[in-house]
């Protein structure tokens, strides 16, 4: 609440005095007159209509005076504007990212883990998500409805498509949802565990298309490479981990964050991962704006409505043929 002419309630100073300087015979009398009406009602009673009555036109000046100072009650309301960051997720799940160097969990495990706390951070930016293997394919397109993404994160999974690493492909999919954006920040997270040895589009031309639509890219090389503990099913012996020999490609990652204006990071173990994903949530950042207002209403014709009532309840006591036995 508040008080759109404070100054009128200096006046409620003034009523005291008054009250002192003339005590009204003629509403003490109407009182007094109204309480012996009531025969039914105890001395006590009585005593107190007296005082309420003898005080009614005094209680309906103090109203009036705090109508005069127009109090006012508001709705509190908030807007949040923010420019936003567009935001696409390109996600390795090529068979190396099986990879049990991230112990006790996988690479893709890890990599969703950290992705999914990445998204709850940015509730305010649009972001979708794309797989890739030896192809790509989208599987969030840029949203705000995060939940939705999250659910379709946990079910990123290996063999929804054919084996291989096609890292210029995961990555012109991932340039392909945001060129349209309006946005003025546009980035690209790109995570693998490997060398490109499939697709038809070469990582650094993938590059070259995401520099030509402003687009930002992010590499992060997952793993340790050289020799790492892999699960495998075998049909005779079962499941059992073999040591494999992987190779990465750090350079051409590194080439494809120099060229869009991003960074290359390498994450050896799920807690490196997640002070990446810090590091690129501080780096990408839209101001926000929240702009606050109220939707006042003013008090002072719903108080003067009810000082008229009692007021005309006072007058007509004083009137009734009660009122005027000697």
């Amino acid at each position: 609440m508040r008080w759109d002419m404070p100054w009128w309630l200096l006046l409620l100073l003034v009523v005291p005095w008054l009250m002192w300087r003339g005590r009204r015979p003629a509403a003490h009398r109407a009182a007094l007159l109204w309480a012996r009406t009531a025969g039914a009602w105890s001395q006590s009673r009585g005593a107190v209509l007296v005082k309420a009555v003898a005080l009614l036109p005094w209680l309906v000046l103090l109203v009036a005076v705090v109508a005069l100072a127009r109090p006012q009650q508001g709705i509190r309301q908030t807007e949040t504007e923010t420019r936003g960051v567009d935001i696409v997720m390109a996600i390795d799940l090529s068979p190396s990212m099986r990879a049990e160097d991230f112990r006790p969990r996988n690479r893709l495990y890890v990599a969703k883990q950290t992705a999914r706390e990445f998204i709850k951070q940015r509730e305010h930016d649009r972001v979708g998500l794309v797989g890739f293997a030896g192809t790509s394919f989208t599987v969030c397109p840029l949203t705000l409805d995060h939940d939705v993404l999250l659910e379709l994160l946990d079910g990123l999974d290996f063999g929804l498509v054919e084996d291989g690493t096609a890292i210029g492909m995961g990555l012109a999919t991932a340039v392909a949802r945001l060129k349209e954006s309006k946005t003025p920040s546009k980035v690209v997270i790109l995570l693998t565990d490997g060398q490109n040895n499939r697709g038809a589009i070469d990582p650094l031309t993938g590059a070259e298309l995401a520099r030509a639509f402003g687009i930002k890219v992010y590499t992060v090389l997952a793993g340790r490479g050289g020799v790492v503990p892999v699960p495998v099913d075998d049909p005779l012996m079962g499941r059992r981990v073999e040591m494999v020999r992987m190779e990465v490609d750090e350079t051409t990652l590194r080439q494809i964050a120099e060229r869009t204006g991003g960074r290359f990071y390498r994450a050896t173990d799920p807690r490196a991962l997640e002070g990446i994903y810090t590091e690129i949530d501080r780096l990408e950042r839209a101001p926000i704006r929240s702009v606050d207002y109220r939707d006042y209403q003013d008090l002072g014709p719903w108080l003067l409505g009810w000082a008229a009532v009692a007021l005309a309840f006072h007058a007509l006591s004083a009137s009734t043929w009660a009122m005027r036995l000697p």
